[in-house]
């Protein structure tokens, strides 16, 4: 089984800005711009408003509520209105979905959902950054592939619940795929049922990739058995090993700036699963 470390929704050349950290603590992934959607950001809800009336402030207007938005993957039913069959889903294409092809990424694999945030406030004119606040990479969702479906092959009645999606836009290309959700979860060690894809409401340390002191995004601090010692294949796209540094009760990384995808082997890694086992458990606990 592997474990994907998916790069997903706002950041610095994808929107331009950070995905924002609430006041109290929620954590909101923005769906980056693409102009062949027919999603606008105006459709999208988040609380009972249009997502436009954050997404507009932030970016200071370069992005409005008409813009299309990629809103992938796609987690939670009650962000757009659905057709009765609707499950969560998650696309991808190109050198991304070539990388997760050559590494085997499939049926039961796990993807964990990460992205920039940056912590936000109210004022006079609706929403800011908040001062002094810094971005962070924070896990913010995750997905259980249940099946991989090529879009050329899914564009008919079987799929037409998920014609909405912005991959559905795309030219004929037999490397455009569709990552659909199991419905429950699929781990060791499991006492209760989990659903098999969904979203992190809140921020929390064990969530946050980038270390609390780091100088940069990129600094990761990890749980000590990410380290790849003895021989274990390193987290995909780490393979330099000065990237690496291990100490008493955890593991620093130096991510690379580019790339989606990265992907660990848990068959290398089985404390893996029992780590996402219980980032997905303590959902409720935030």
């Amino acid at each position: 089984m592997k474990l994907i470390l998916s790069r997903k929704g706002f950041d610095s050349s994808a929107g331009g800005v950070p995905s924002p950290i609430l006041p109290d603590g929620r954590l909101l992934a923005l769906p980056i711009p693409d102009a062949a959607s027919t999603i606008r950001y105006a459709d999208i809800s988040f609380d009972g408003a249009p997502l436009s009336q954050l997404v507009e402030p932030l970016t200071r207007g370069k992005i409005t509520a008409e813009h299309g938005a990629h809103f992938d993957p796609d987690l939670l039913p009650e962000m757009l209105p659905r057709a009765g069959d609707w499950q969560p889903l998650f696309g991808q294409s190109g050198q991304a979905q070539g990388h997760l092809r050559n590494h085997g990424v499939g049926q039961g694999d796990l993807f964990v959902f990460f992205g920039l945030f940056r912590r936000v406030e109210r004022h006079a004119d609706g929403w800011r950054w908040a001062p002094g606040a810094r971005p962070c990479h924070m896990i913010w969702g995750w997905l259980q592939v249940a099946s991989v479906v090529p879009v050329d092959e899914a564009r008919g009645d079987r799929y037409a619940w998920a014609d909405y999606h912005p991959h559905f836009r795309r030219p004929a290309d037999s490397g455009n795929m569709l990552y659909l959700s199991r419905s429950r979860l699929a781990l060791p060690g499991l006492d209760k049922p989990l659903p098999g894809a969904g979203a992190f409401s809140h921020v929390a340390p064990d969530r946050q990739l980038t270390a609390p002191q780091a100088t940069r995004i990129s600094q990761w601090r990890l749980p000590r058995w990410c380290y790849p010692a003895h021989g274990r294949t390193p987290l995909s796209y780490h393979a330099n090993r000065q990237r690496w540094r291990q100490r008493s009760d955890h593991t620093e990384l130096n991510a690379v700036a580019r790339g989606q995808e990265f992907v660990l082997d848990s068959d290398e890694y089985p404390e893996a699963l029992y780590w996402a086992r219980e980032l997905i458990r303590r959902r409720q606990r935030d």
